[in-house]
């Protein structure tokens, strides 16, 4: 979608067909137990269907045929995917922003902010009605950078290819048997609780009690068969830590390379636990420390959910370069006290991942070598200064109304790399009047 809203057409992503596929690839996926998130996927599918309505009234409102207000929609689609993900309109708005658009226009805030809106409010209420239960900067950056490495080695290691390319199939089962077997509830899988779906593990993390006093006398403490799952049936004080740190390492491997599978996927969700697991752990070794409060016993006792989701938002606002997060978990969580460290946190966690590595979605438009124009930071004086002339190439081949089918086969045969020429009025004025592909000329030669 980002390089959509740029100007690029991509061919069948926006169909009916593609949505069907979409929705059924999703619901296939989700069930699987990958540790893979539905954000993605989501705005992708929202996006279709606000460019398939669009096509609808095209008939009836010819102003829909504007390029300018199908980007609009396409936007507002956007909005409605991360709303419909998390129940939160104004990150949702904000975060679409952030990831897809660079110039975004001022009248499309309200097109979006009334989309996301009405999408979260529906969201809401088919859960009721369905009665459903259910260090961060650096990190960040290695998770960009493996997930990228997968997919180069995926892609560049022959025997890989041979086997993958040729037999597609496999790969999916492989990393899903690992998936499988890794997680197994009565097997390594204890340590992880592997019994867990990821939205009843994120539960868990933010939940203000204490784990390391559950079962004892304390007004802070969990419940003993709260926490049973998160102690990995060991039988030693503080064996959470253990199960918390195989959990990070476990299901940071997991997600990155679930997210190289052919299959609709999000990456938001997984990195969201992970974060929280970091936080959880951070915050119940504060609790370790300093059982009486930082100050002594005069002291606000240490909650360590606050610490889950202040690790949930860095770590996720470091691995796609965005700052809306702290808003999706305001809207989440429905706290605003601790807006300060959240913020602090995502600023400094982007700041730093920023730095090191692409955001994960810039990363995937490099990975698929889609056409797109990156951001130039303004300490990058020099490029600043480049002209168009200076890169463009002049001598450029074209076809002009009175092109010969003899001229036009030559240009096809002697140019096999160009996949458009552009076309003029005549050879004297030069006026561009538009550019046709090389699949249309081959078609029309035959």
């Amino acid at each position: 979608m980002k390089t959509i809203l740029r100007g690029v057409i991509l061919k069948e992503y926006l169909t009916f067909r593609t949505l069907v596929s979409k929705m059924i690839g999703l619901t296939l996926s989700l069930g699987s137990g990958l540790p893979i998130g539905k954000e993605g996927p989501f705005v992708h599918v929202a996006s279709v269907v606000a460019n398939l309505l669009s096509s609808l009234v095209h008939n009836a409102h010819g102003v829909y045929s504007n390029e300018s207000r199908s980007t609009e929609m396409l936007a507002a689609g956007c909005a409605v995917g991360v709303a419909c993900t998390f129940s939160a309109p104004v990150g949702g708005v904000l975060f679409s922003i952030e990831v897809t658009s660079v110039y975004f226009a001022v009248r499309n805030y309200w097109r979006g902010f009334f989309a996301a809106a009405c999408s979260a409010t529906l969201f809401r209420l088919l859960k009721v009605w369905l009665n459903e239960t259910e260090v961060c900067g650096l990190a960040g950056a290695v998770f960009v950078l493996l997930h990228r490495s997968m997919v180069t080695f995926l892609r560049r290691n022959g025997c890989a290819k041979r086997i993958f390319q040729k037999y597609w199939i496999i790969y999916p089962v492989l990393v899903s048997f690992l998936v499988a077997t890794l997680t197994y509830p009565q097997g390594f899988g204890k340590f992880l609780a592997g019994d867990r779906k990821f939205s009843q593990t994120l539960k868990d993390f933010f939940s203000n009690c204490t784990w390391l006093t559950a079962g004892k006398n304390g007004t802070n403490a969990c419940p003993e068969e709260f926490v049973e799952t998160w102690q990995g049936y060991l039988e030693f004080d503080n064996s959470i830590f253990i199960v918390l740190a195989c959990f990070q390492v476990t299901f940071f491997f997991l997600a990155a390379l679930s997210s190289t599978l052919p299959i609709p996927a999000g990456i938001f969700m997984p990195v969201f636990v992970i974060g929280a697991a970091f936080g959880r752990m951070i915050g119940e070794l504060m609790v370790l420390w300093f059982p009486e409060g930082i100050r002594g016993p005069e002291d606000l006792q240490i909650f360590p959910g606050v610490y889950a989701v202040v690790g949930a938002a860095a770590f996720c606002g470091a691995v796609t370069h965005t700052v809306s997060v702290a808003v999706i978990v305001f809207e989440l969580t429905g706290q605003l006290l601790y807006i300060l460290p959240v913020m602090i946190a995502v600023l400094i966690a982007n700041a730093i991942c920023s730095y090191l590595q692409p955001s994960i979605y810039d990363s995937i438009i490099k990975i698929k070598h889609l056409p797109f124009l990156p951001h130039i930071p303004h300490t990058s004086s020099i490029f600043h200064g480049i002209c168009v002339r200076q890169i463009m190439v002049s001598k450029v081949k074209y076809l002009s109304r009175q092109s010969t089918y003899a001229e036009v086969k030559e240009l096809i045969t002697t140019m096999p790399r160009v996949k458009a020429f552009p076309v003029v009025e005549d050879t004297q004025s030069m006026i561009l009047l538009g550019s046709v592909s090389r699949t249309s000329l081959a078609d029309a030669n035959r």
